[in-house]
């Protein structure tokens, strides 16, 4: 029951985020400068054509009138129409969300597995090889951005070996490169925080009273320090699982990645109101969730910690 009114509780806080991420949304892609209208006609468009796109468009009404005309077609489930792609929001979304979520969790599932164990070996081996070699990873991934990584990686594996192509979705090695630059950041912040996790842990008394009794290493590192090291790790993993739903926009980009980064790349750049203002509400939406349900998760790891 006690779970029940958290949840209840959480979605309402999500309802007033979403509420106020849309109406951010709304205000910002209204205010850049440029009339979306005259980026859909052609040059010599006519006032009379401008005027009648702009009210099939609905941005004759008052702002007002139009947020919360946007607000009730959300409710319904209608995230709004694409004049520019000729499809519905909906639509789009569903179609590059799919491609995003595939790139999300190849990027998820090899960062999580490699920072972990990186981080466990260094934090049950401190001053050691594998731990100078962790910290030297984390120092450098922390220093490299995502942006000059990709190019880097481009010009080695595509342009001067040849092994991997430059763009595309049309087999696993299109995804070799993109979840590379957008796991990279994590496992760096994975392994930093496994590791300190499991060298504070080992360094408790329970651990030491556990080992007095004769339990092997394997089963004091596997049942009882790395339960408790993992949880803020659970926490960094949660919070990438939405980023990394909502799409990263520069990575998708730079190697034409069909996903909603760069779907919403695109979107900006041609002043597309309501495919922006939908991705925006969606990407903040996934990751609402995806904090929630890292809330949930945290009572399972660690039966200590209440959900109140």
């Amino acid at each position: 029951m006690r779970i029940v009114k958290y949840i209840l509780r959480r979605i309402g806080f999500m309802a007033v985020t979403l509420l106020g991420v849309s109406i951010i949304a709304f205000a910002l892609v209204r205010i850049a400068p440029g009339n979306p209208v005259e980026l859909l006609l052609p040059e010599d468009a006519t006032e009379e054509q401008i005027n009648a796109m702009e009210e099939r468009m609905g941005l004759n009404d008052p702002v007002l009138v139009q947020y919360f005309k946007y607000i009730g077609q959300v409710l319904k489930g209608d995230l709004g129409y694409s004049y520019r792609l000729n499809k519905s929001v909906s639509q789009l979304i569903a179609e590059r969300l799919l491609q995003t979520a595939k790139l999300a969790v190849i990027t998820l599932v090899w960062s999580t597995i490699f920072a972990i164990v990186l981080g466990i070996l260094a934090g049950i081996n401190r001053g050691k090889g594998i731990d100078v070699f962790s910290m030297m990873f984390s120092l450098v991934g922390q220093s490299v951005a995502p942006v000059w990584l990709a190019l880097m990686m481009i010009l080695l594996f595509s342009v001067k070996l040849g092994w991997l192509p430059t763009n595309g979705s049309s087999g696993w090695q299109c995804m070799i490169m993109p979840s590379l630059c957008n796991g990279l950041a994590q496992a760096v912040l994975v392994a930093r925080l496994t590791r300190t996790g499991m060298a504070d842990v080992l360094s408790e008394d329970y651990i030491t009273a556990t080992r007095a009794r004769g339990i092997s290493k394997m089963k004091v590192y596997s049942k009882y320090a790395l339960k408790n090291a993992l949880l803020p790790v659970v926490t960094i993993i949660g919070a990438r699982i939405g980023h990394l739903l909502a799409g990263s926009a520069v990575i998708e980009s730079i190697f034409v990645w069909p996903g909603m980064g760069q779907l919403l790349t695109q979107a900006i750049g041609q002043r597309d109101l309501q495919l922006v203002q939908s991705l925006l509400l969606v990407s903040a939406f996934m990751i609402s969730l995806a904090n929630l349900l890292v809330d949930i998760l945290y009572t399972f790891v660690d039966p200590r910690i209440q959900l109140t």
